[in-house]
């Protein structure tokens, strides 16, 4: 319910509906802004955050509900209908010409003019005015790429201000800024939330949310969890509203009988004060020979950041990262898999799977990159291969010369699996391996972690359901703003103690 308020909304999104084929993005969304505060929209992948900012800047159309604006109903078939209802958004990727100068950016298509056209010196002279008016003293003729991504930001900011927006859509902005520069970008948001701008603010970082915000929206699954006032909304709560789980509901993963812990054996990964810049803070963890370790936190923890960093993916700019009792200074994924490593990263699209190839190709692609290039496998061997894992991981394909595009989620997922698991790998990292898959794969690809950890491989892996994590996991690590703020073993592991630890303050 929204939260009681005096202050009439100067947004109204009532009944929002979207629905792409085989989705429903939104479902029958309530939402409402006010002018002069800021409020943050919260949700895991898939909650429906991005889609609803998208309907309300006119990206997408709405497929029912209604849009008003200061008591106006709108219809945005363009985003240039939305700017024109004073509704500005700010990415996390800055959408300015970084080539051009400040000030040009800043006045980009409102120039003012003479009468030989733009009055270039008008043009810097008022670009300072919006930009002081943010607190800025910048050189407005100094070119847009020779400043921070945060000034990049306010730059963007000072523009979205001479639009005369009423609403601004802060999206991911402090994603790859310092600390100094994230108070800086607060400043500014303070300023403009009591000039009575109102401001939708979207990050991932607990800390944040509640250091910048006056309420709070939730959405899990497309729907609307509630509206909150963040002042009165505790962590836990929160947690559990975007996760679907009460924090007393604890499950013990018990499968005949409680938990045992492991007798601490030879480390095989340890990281030590590693940190990759603008993604991950200084982060020590283990993994010993035989152990599953499970990587647990909301999205943007630093999760993934863990794996890309472990896997060569992201070069560590501090620290040591230390395999097989060798410090490894990884330059390229290729060098993760000549030691034995191997990830199957979180985005099956873009990152594990070659669309076009056939179900034999992708699998062989590891075994074939670890070999060398120059000692290419037969088309026998690579036959063998892809037989051998069609059957052991139940791929449901006529045939191993199917394009591995023409397959389900799970069944993609199952080839990406393959591909490592023929290198017999030391180490396999799985970065959210069940995400997207229906429920049968979800299952099986369950079924098959734990038979890799009873079997004695080591494995990392990230997992936004607590549930997985807690039926395998030896320990847990929990991440919380892109560092690591604890560790639970044994028959500590359960989901109302994760869950606490990803709340905690």
């Amino acid at each position: 319910m929204p939260a009681d308020t005096d202050v009439p909304p100067l947004v109204e999104m009532r009944g929002i509906t979207i629905a792409f084929p085989g989705v429903l993005a939104l479902d029958h969304v309530d939402f409402f802004l006010r002018p002069g505060e800021v409020h943050s929209l919260m949700g895991e992948n898939g909650a429906g955050k991005s889609t609803l900012i998208k309907a309300l800047t006119g990206v997408y159309a709405i497929d029912s509900g209604t849009i008003e604006i200061a008591g106006e109903e709108r219809s945005f078939e363009t985003t240039a209908d939305a700017q024109e209802a004073g509704i500005s958004t700010v990415y996390q990727e800055v959408n300015l010409c970084s080539n051009l100068s400040v000030g040009e950016n800043v006045m980009l298509g409102h120039e003012p003019r003479g009468l030989g056209g733009i009055d270039w010196k008008a043009v810097h002279v008022a670009a300072a005015q919006h930009l002081g008016s943010l607190g800025l003293d910048l050189d407005t003729r100094s070119t847009l790429s020779a400043h921070s991504i945060a000034i990049q930001q306010l730059v963007a900011i000072a523009r979205a201000m001479v639009l005369d927006a009423k609403v601004l859509i802060l999206d991911e902005p402090t994603s790859s800024l310092d600390r100094g520069e994230v108070e800086q970008l607060f400043s500014v948001i303070r300023d403009l939330r009591d000039k009575g701008v109102a401001i939708l603010f979207v990050s991932h970082f607990l800390d944040q949310v509640y250091e910048i915000s006056d309420r709070i929206t939730v959405l899990r699954n497309g729907q609307l969890v509630g509206e909150f006032e963040a002042a009165q909304l505790p962590r836990s709560a929160l947690v559990g509203h975007m996760l679907g789980k009460e924090l007393q509901a604890e499950t013990k993963a018990q499968a005949g009988g409680p938990r045992s812990q492991k007798t601490q054996s030879e480390p095989l990964l340890e990281l030590k004060g590693v940190a990759v810049r603008g993604s991950l803070h200084p982060t020590d963890l283990t993994v010993c020979r035989g152990e599953a370790v499970g990587l647990a936190g909301l999205l943007g923890a630093g999760r993934s950041e863990v794996c890309r960093a472990v896997f060569g993916v992201d070069k560590k700019t501090s620290g040591t990262l230390t395999f097989q009792n060798s410090e490894q200074h990884f330059r390229q994924p290729s060098e993760a898999i000549a030691e034995g490593l191997a990830l199957c990263p979180e985005d099956r699209k873009t990152s594990g799977i070659v669309g076009p190839l056939s179900i034999r190709e992708n699998i062989a692609l590891a075994v074939q990159a670890r070999r060398g290039w120059w000692r290419p496998m037969s088309r026998a061997e690579q036959q063998a291969l892809a037989d051998k894992f069609i059957a052991e991981l139940q791929i449901a394909t006529p045939d191993a010369e199917k394009p591995i595009e023409q397959l389900s989620g799970g069944n993609q997922q199952k080839v990406v699996l393959a591909r490592w698991l023929a290198t017999n790998p030391q180490l396999l990292v799985l970065d959210e391996p069940t995400r997207g898959v229906d429920i049968g794969a979800h299952a099986e690809i369950l079924k098959l972690i734990k038979k890799l950890c009873s079997e004695g491989m080591s494995l990392l892996v990230t997992s936004s359901e607590l549930d997985e994590l807690v039926a395998f996991s030896d320990r847990v690590a929990v991440m919380r703003d892109r560092r690591k703020v604890t560790e639970i073993e044994g028959e500590n592991i359960t989901e109302g103690n994760i869950m606490q630890a990803i709340a905690e303050a």
